[in-house]
């Protein structure tokens, strides 16, 4: 599921943010990209976004049509061992075969260059293979 983060680091680099997005893995092995769009505004809330990625991948998931999930948003959270919150691309990874963690990819805009600190993971919620 690695080629979901490309997107989020190009959408910082060219307007320094993003809007929440995912993708599955197919049952063939496929990977596809998903949006998510609120109907009725053009600025919508990140949670709303991320509520109807997982809500689309939770619905995949039980008529068996993916093997994995990621959903991907920007977020401020305090790395290990620092003491102030830090802006970071978070991809939230599920696989059907129980597995669910939260890979978290600090990061700082420098002169219109993304500079990233050093990636961590923590368990994930398992919210999409139940």
């Amino acid at each position: 599921m690695c080629e979901v983060l490309p997107i989020a680091k190009r959408m910082l680099t060219d307007d320094g943010e993003f809007y929440p997005y995912g993708g599955v893995m197919n049952e063939d092995g496929s990977i596809t990209h998903v949006s998510a769009k609120e109907e009725g505004t053009d600025h919508p809330k990140s949670s709303t976004l991320i509520d109807i990625l997982n809500t689309r991948f939770k619905e995949a998931a039980a008529a068996q049509q993916i093997r994995a999930s990621a959903v991907v948003f920007d977020v401020l959270i305090k790395p290990p061992g620092g003491s102030e919150k830090v802006d970071a691309i978070q991809v939230n990874l599920d696989h059907r075969s129980d597995y669910s963690v939260e890979v978290l990819f600090p990061y700082s805009i420098s002169d219109g260059k993304l500079l990233y600190g050093q990636p961590f993971a923590q368990q994930g919620d398992k919210l999409i293979f139940k």
